[in-house]
């Protein structure tokens, strides 16, 4: 493409950048669903927990270490909408080598939806794609969790 075309064109360059603030022999590790669930539990707005649903990635590196837990999106009381786009965006960024979903349900019901199996399946299709493991995917409650691995829905 030639210059000419486009003389007055201006562009935004974009930057990856990754600054992690934790040692990495402090970054907790994870290997059961528990642990999970208590680590999230632990770091999800409890306020939040019974009125609004929101979706969370754990982000891990190859010793299951977690690099960090990201807000993907929020929403109302009964959904949010979670994009994979975004949340494969983030792991890239942050050089995750596997990640592990999560989502609140208000409700406190642990029965996951039609479309919770539905969006856990298509990301872990893209995952295959980059090479980032989806592990598991939580939904918790504040009385409890499911895990997806664990009930076999991976």
């Amino acid at each position: 493409m030639k210059q000419e075309q486009f003389p007055h064109a201006v562009v935004t360059e974009i930057q990856l950048s990754y600054h992690p603030t934790v040692k990495p022999s402090q970054r907790p590790k994870v290997s059961t669903s528990v642990e999970v669930y208590e680590l999230l539990k632990a770091n999800w707005d409890t306020d939040r927990l019974e009125l609004q649903e929101q979706f969370k990635v754990m982000l891990l590196n190859r010793a299951n270490r977690v690099l960090g837990i990201v807000e993907i999106s929020s929403g109302g009381m009964t959904g949010t909408v979670s994009d994979p786009k975004l949340i494969f965006g983030v792991a890239l960024k942050a050089a995750a080598c596997s990640i592990i979903l999560s989502h609140n349900h208000p409700s406190c019901q642990l029965k996951p939806s039609e479309a919770d199996i539905l969006l856990t399946r298509k990301i872990c299709q893209a995952g295959l794609f980059l090479d980032i493991a989806v592990l598991d995917h939580i939904i918790l409650t504040a009385e409890g969790y499911l895990s997806f691995t664990d009930e076999g829905l991976m």
